[in-house]
């Protein structure tokens, strides 16, 4: 017995593409070794995964990505192209809610229908009976063809059909938002019993969030390729990200995975660019409570910024040293500076230095970020000198909220 559910192995999907329908006809008809009418398409490039059982394992990525390929392939709707699937227990899968059912039978009828496809014999479906219906919830519509069902009802009686098998492995994809509230909140519940019960689960969904609440776990496909696979919160959070830079190069975030990001290296010193330089930035460190410097954050880690500039005239007073926080998207999220806080910074010929210091954390959900800092004038409107995205670091977050700050907080009652 092996300790995975699911072992993938270097499996690949390739697709044939004819542009025009007659194609195909023609590429069967001819012998080999005549012209070839169709291009591949690579929906799955060797994706390796395996999932032990009892896992809750998410999987993100946007349309197109191969994750649907990828289902249909374990469930047996399809065939890889290369590659090895092993699978322990058995499957039943919420892809297509009611695939299968015939509109001209009765919801009963269709019941033991689905049953039958499924490997059960009529017997087997008989105890599961009652079960169907009281989930279910259809009332004497149980008895009516189902093509004169709303579209509520179809989806309850499809989902309680596709449950009540008990399955060793659960893949659900999109299926969970069905019928009404009521019958919303009576599936996640069905659906965390079932997690909590050893049943392994491959949850496909485009809601970040949902995948926080209920994978330990997550998979990022995308093109077919895998970019990420580990913890859900540094996924999701990479993910995020992605989506928030407008679809960006995926790939970039599988350095992610193995290397910790690199510092922003520092411009030439002005110096040496302009002879009326006033000051300079030199030195810029992001330091936790234990000393160590480092790219990955916890959200709510003490952390000190230790900037060192150099003053090259300082017949100027009332400097402002300013710290900015932007996320991945360029978004504003945060913008400190002396002046606002009231403190002069030392402004001596030669070498200074400031501290700014974050005694609670920086408290910004999870995700990556960029440092920029400045040196302006006593208005902190003219700049000296100001360094864009000086460091990228990532902030490390539970699933503790949403939005883009956790503000510290209790509950009363």
């Amino acid at each position: 017995m092996s300790e995975y559910a699911i072992d993938i192995r270097e499996v690949s999907k390739i697709y044939k593409l004819y542009d025009k329908p007659i194609d195909r006809l023609k590429e069967l008809v001819h012998f080999p070794g005549n012209k070839t009418y169709a291009r591949d398409f690579m929906a799955l490039n060797k994706i390796s995964i395996q999932v032990r059982k009892g896992d809750t394992v998410g999987i993100l990525g946007k349309n197109g990505a191969g994750k649907s390929t990828l289902l249909k392939i374990l469930t047996g709707v399809l065939s890889e192209t290369s590659g090895a699937i092993k699978i322990e227990g058995t499957i039943s899968a919420l892809l297509e809610l009611g695939a299968g059912f015939n509109p001209e039978y009765s919801g009963m009828e269709n019941i033991f229908l689905n049953g039958a496809m499924m490997g059960f014999s009529r017997n087997e479906m008989e105890k599961k009976l009652e079960q169907i219906i009281s989930f279910a919830d259809i009332g004497d519509f149980i008895d009516q063809p189902v093509k004169s069902y709303s579209s509520g009802m179809f989806a309850r009686l499809a989902f309680s059909v596709a449950i009540s098998v008990e399955p060793d492995i659960l893949i659900v994809d999109e299926a969970l938002s069905v019928g009404d509230t009521r019958f919303q909140i009576k599936c996640m519940e069905h659906m965390k019993k079932m997690m909590e019960g050893g049943t392994t689960v491959l949850f496909v969904s485009h809601d970040i969030n949902a995948i926080r609440r209920f994978c330990h776990r997550c998979v990022w496909i995308d093109r077919g390729e895998i970019i990420l696979d580990g913890d859900v919160n540094f996924v999701a959070d990479a993910y995020s990200d992605f989506l928030k830079r407008d679809y960006a190069d995926a790939s970039m975030y599988k350095e992610k995975a193995t290397h910790n990001i690199n510092r922003a290296v520092l411009g030439k010193r002005l110096s040496e660019m302009a002879e009326n330089c006033i000051a300079e930035i030199v030195n810029f460190k992001v330091m936790d409570q234990h000393g160590f410097v480092g790219d990955n954050i916890n959200y709510d880690e003490p952390l000190k910024i230790y900037i060192d500039y150099e003053v090259y005239d300082d017949t100027l007073k009332n400097a402002v040293i300013g710290v900015a926080i932007r996320g991945s998207d360029d978004d504003y999220t945060c913008g400190l500076n002396t002046l606002l806080d009231g403190y002069k910074i030392p402004w001596d010929k030669g070498m200074n230095s400031v501290v700014l210091c974050f005694p609670y954390g920086i408290r910004a959900v999870g995700g990556d970020y960029f440092f920029e800092v400045a040196i302006e004038d006593q208005t902190a409107t003219i700049g000296m000198h100001y360094i864009q995205r000086i460091q990228k670091f990532h902030m490390n977050m539970e699933y503790k909220c949403e939005g883009r700050y956790c503000i510290p907080h209790h509950w009363e009652v």
